[in-house]
């Protein structure tokens, strides 16, 4: 027994020897395992968090501008704040993204909000184009216009707002009707205006952020120039408002303008285009009586002024009309009067000219009276009497000498009572009255 419990505590003794290194062994290969699996673990996510730092890594296109974004709200100060075109480095969603905005791209938009009705075939240009229906009366529903004034008047974009406040007819002027289609190109100008206080849908998968931006746009464009529109129309003339091409669109661009910059929108309207004009087709007869009418006036009222200016430039050349504007005032400037005077050409230099030599033949032939009355004044203090009848005898001469025909009649007692007339021919070639009746 001895034995065998020395044994059995021998071979128990040995068992138990052997269990460790077992166990040893087999934690080793265990902790062996989780290190390298935990290395491999380190790498991926080394690996992991350099391939999510190197997503942040955005382009930015030449005809683009972007912002960064940090939680929502854009990062960085002064000109960082807006990224320009090339690579740029954001923190990856969701701690920050990149919005691009295409700033230099030129979007176009159409505006019909005043332009009569039309079917499909002629929106399309589909087949021959139709003669459009004239109705009694215009559908203000249906159909859009503008209004505008029957009289001229000075109009300025300062002013639009406090003239379209005014009730029509107020300034003691009429509306007319036209019907007008206008072009719009419009920009992003300032990317981070425009980000802060215009709307835009968040694009879903698979949508293109530009077609998003400008369907997020166009209702606010739209609006301010359809304002615009009616604001300014009303400040012209319906001559004016189908004669103009770039008065009225430049008012109109000026106006819509400045909604836009009113509230920050980072919009910039780069052109406005009156595409097209009309009155309205319901008076389309009467109204080309009065447009021709009107034609006809004004193109008298042009060529009179071509005339006056004419006659002015014939009459005093080109100083005609300075000189004129100066004669007018009720002070004129004698300098300035002068001096225009030395200016003058065409007939009034012609006139001047045989004023000034008529002027001279005056004054020389008085000079010369002058003297010879003062030549003869000791004779004529001696003699008066004979000094005057030679003076008369002189004069006589003179007279006798321009005539062509002379007549001397002697006095005689029976002549007492009797009247004679003479009828003198100055001109010797013409002939008498009675030689001409015979030949008739």
């Amino acid at each position: 027994m001895a034995d065998k419990d020395g044994q059995r505590n021998t071979g128990r003794g040995s068992t138990e020897a052997a269990e460790p290194k077992h166990v040893d062994a087999a934690e080793r290969s265990l902790s062996e395992a989780l290190g390298i699996s935990f290395a491999i673990l380190k790498v991926i996510m080394v690996v992991l968090i350099l391939a999510y730092l190197a997503s942040g890594f955005r382009t930015v296109g030449s005809n683009e501008q972007a912002l960064g974004l940090r939680f929502g709200k854009i990062s960085g100060v002064g000109e960082a704040r807006v990224l320009d075109h090339g690579w740029h480095w954001v923190f990856p969603y969701p701690i920050g993204e990149i919005i691009r905005i295409p700033v230099k791209k030129q979007i176009k938009l159409s505006v019909d909000r005043f332009w009569y009705e039309q079917t499909r075939n002629d929106v399309l240009g589909e087949g021959p184009k139709p003669r459009r229906i004239v109705r009694d009366k215009l559908n203000p529903i249906r159909e859009g216009y503008c209004l505008t004034r029957s009289q001229k008047q000075e109009t300025t974009a300062a002013g639009a707002a406090e003239v379209a406040g005014q009730k029509p007819g107020s300034d003691g002027s009429d509306y007319n009707i036209v019907h007008s289609r206008w072009e719009v190109e419009y920009q992003i100008d300032s990317i981070e205006k425009f980000f802060t206080n215009v709307y835009v849908v968040t694009p879903k998968p698979g949508e293109v952020y530009e077609d998003i931006l400008i369907a997020s746009t166009t209702p606010l464009v739209r609006s301010a120039i359809e304002a615009a529109v009616a604001t300014a129309m009303v400040q012209y003339s319906i001559d004016e408002a189908l004669q103009s091409r770039d008065t009225i669109p430049r008012h109109v661009k000026q106006l819509a303008q400045a909604q836009l910059s009113l509230t920050d929108s980072g919009i910039r309207i780069t052109s406005v285009q009156l595409v097209d004009v009309e009155w309205p087709k319901q008076v389309n007869e009467a109204f080309e009586a009065y447009f021709t009418a009107s034609q006809s006036s004004q193109q008298t009222i042009s060529e009179a002024r071509t005339y006056a200016e004419q006659t002015l430039t014939d009459a005093g050349g080109q100083v005609a009309e300075m000189l004129y504007q100066e004669l007018m005032k009720a002070e004129p400037d004698a300098e300035q009067l002068e001096f225009l005077w030395t200016q003058v050409a065409g007939q009034a230099q012609d006139t001047l000219a045989q004023a000034m030599a008529y002027r001279t033949k005056v004054v020389e032939a008085a000079r010369a009276n002058a003297n010879y009355l003062k030549s003869i004044l000791p004779e004529f203090r001696k003699r008066p009497e004979l000094v005057t009848q030679r003076i008369y005898l002189d004069t006589i001469e003179q007279v006798l000498a321009n005539a062509d025909e002379k007549f001397i009649l002697q006095p005689s007692a029976d002549s007492k009572g009797q009247e004679i007339r003479i009828l003198v021919n100055k001109d010797p070639l013409s002939k008498p009255r009675g030689n001409q009746q015979d030949q008739n």
